[in-house]
């Protein structure tokens, strides 16, 4: 079955400055999920969709080969994530390349590994790629414990009584770990523009693995991790 693992990496980010190549751990970020991209040997081919030169130098010095960058109408603060993917599937259709499975990986994932790849491939295939497939975990607190702060910067239940109910009788809820996803190629052709978020196999990160980098606080906490599982 061929597969091409996707890692979509524009540059322009606004909170953290190009950090899908920042120093992490004396490393650009994005060699993480390269690394284990390569390690799973699942993958025929690992495409780096970038606008951006600087981001293009680095994975080529990484060992990859960017075939063709991503168009500017597509790289833009507002752009859903699916029409770049298709647009990569298309293109390299267009060269006569046809991959059956497209995997999403996204670039700031420095605690992806290849075993986790590896078996969310065999719950993905168990399922002859009916569905697609997500990588989640779960929230660390129930979800219906959780405030609004006010107009009066005092704390409001999103919704009350919540608060009163034992751990142990909530059904446990679970986020998109922000780390990779799974499609049949049929499924990228046909998808609207902003994608469906509905019928995902879910493939169970664990708490300590699914840290959402977004703004320099993630990025010290993750380093700090990081640093801690090294030991």
């Amino acid at each position: 079955m061929n597969r091409i693992a996707i890692i979509p990496a524009r540059g322009g980010s606004k909170r953290i400055p190009q950090k899908n190549i920042k120093n992490f751990c004396g490393r650009p970020m994005i060699s993480y999920p390269i690394e284990a991209l390569k390690k799973s040997n699942l993958f025929d081919k690992i495409h780096v969709s970038t606008d951006d030169k600087k981001i293009k130098n680095v994975v080529t010095s990484l060992g990859l080969k960017i075939d063709f960058l991503r168009p500017k109408d597509l790289s833009n603060d507002f752009t859903p994530i699916m029409p770049v993917i298709k647009f990569v599937v298309e293109q390299y259709l267009k060269m006569n390349q046809t991959f059956e499975e497209i995997w999403i990986i996204l670039p700031c994932s420095p605690f992806l590994s290849s075993s986790d790849l590896i078996e969310a491939s065999i719950i993905f295939n168990q399922n002859k790629f009916s569905n697609p497939l997500m990588a989640i975990a779960e929230y660390p607190v129930p979800i219906e414990w959780a405030f609004d702060i006010n107009e009066n910067g005092l704390l409001s239940p999103v919704k009350k009584g919540n608060f009163a109910i034992r751990s142990q009788d909530l059904k446990k809820k679970y986020h998109d770990a922000g780390m990779f996803y799974a499609y049949s190629k049929d499924i990228i052709l046909n998808v609207d523009y902003n994608g469906s978020d509905q019928n995902f196999l879910p493939y169970l990160i664990s708490k300590d693995k699914a840290i959402d980098i977004d703004d320099p606080e993630d990025w010290e906490y993750a380093e700090k991790l990081f640093k801690i599982r090294l030991i």
